[in-house]
């Protein structure tokens, strides 16, 4: 009889434990389920902020590309200013040359011994001339002072000292370069190359860390060619000059 009822009671419990077992199931599913969102919202909001990251970066290097691109088209534009400059010089200087090659065969044409010498002051010239084309700027440096000393008399003197400037700035000799362009400016201030060489002479000595001396030059150069390229230009670098040091 005992027996009986135990089996009865059993069959009674049995079910309350299963609904137990299956309620605690279902909390872990949900427990589980509550997490995984939980870890999902976390990555999508990881996501959206590298998302946002990297579209500021993106803004960024197109800002950063866009600055460039206008330094490079301003230094393009300079670039270009500056070889124009330089060959409308040598199209100025070549002109000047072939003048200077007429006069002197029609002046010379009597002594015998004269063209001779007029015709190798010419080649001296021109082979230094043509180094300097050749952007050989110490070879050209050299030339030029041989020819300086050679031909003291030359009518090429002016030219042949401001190439030789030229050259040595060219070459780093800032030195000798603004030596040089300046004693072109005190001795030919009429020739047009004057305010460039005045300009060309502070550009040397402020490489040289002189910046009293190029502001002296800038002032010069101001004052005396003031409807100049050069001098106006000089007006601004005295502006962006740091005061004069005692």
């Amino acid at each position: 009889m005992r027996r009986i009822l135990l089996f009865f009671t059993l069959l009674a419990v049995l079910p309350a434990h299963a609904g137990l077992f299956d309620d605690d199931l279902a909390r872990q599913r949900i427990e589980q389920l509550r997490s995984d969102v939980n870890a999902l919202t976390q990555r999508i909001e990881t996501v959206n902020s590298n998302q946002i990251n990297f579209a500021n970066q993106i803004e960024s290097i197109r800002s950063e590309l866009a600055k460039l691109r206008g330094q490079q088209e301003v230094m393009t534009y300079e670039l270009d200013a500056a070889q124009k400059r330089q060959k409308d010089f040598y199209i100025d200087l070549d002109n000047r040359l072939r003048k200077l090659e007429s006069a002197t065969g029609e002046s010379t044409a009597t002594p015998p011994a004269a063209p001779i010498d007029s015709a190798q002051e010419t080649r001296d010239y021109e082979t230094a001339l043509n180094l300097l084309k050749a952007s050989k700027y110490k070879e050209a440096s050299t030339h030029f002072a041989a020819f300086l000393t050679t031909w003291p008399a030359s009518n090429l003197q002016a030219s042949a000292t401001y190439w030789a400037a030229y050259a040595h700035a060219q070459a780093k000799d800032h030195k000798q370069a603004a030596t040089l362009f300046g004693k072109f400016a005190a001795t030919w201030p009429q020739d047009e190359r004057a305010p460039d060489a005045l300009e060309a002479q502070a550009d040397s000595l402020k490489a040289l860390k002189a910046v009293n001396s190029a502001r002296d030059v800038l002032q010069k150069l101001s004052n005396t060619y003031p409807n100049s390229d050069a001098g106006k230009r000089a007006k601004q670098q005295l502006k962006a000059l740091p005061a004069k040091k005692k």
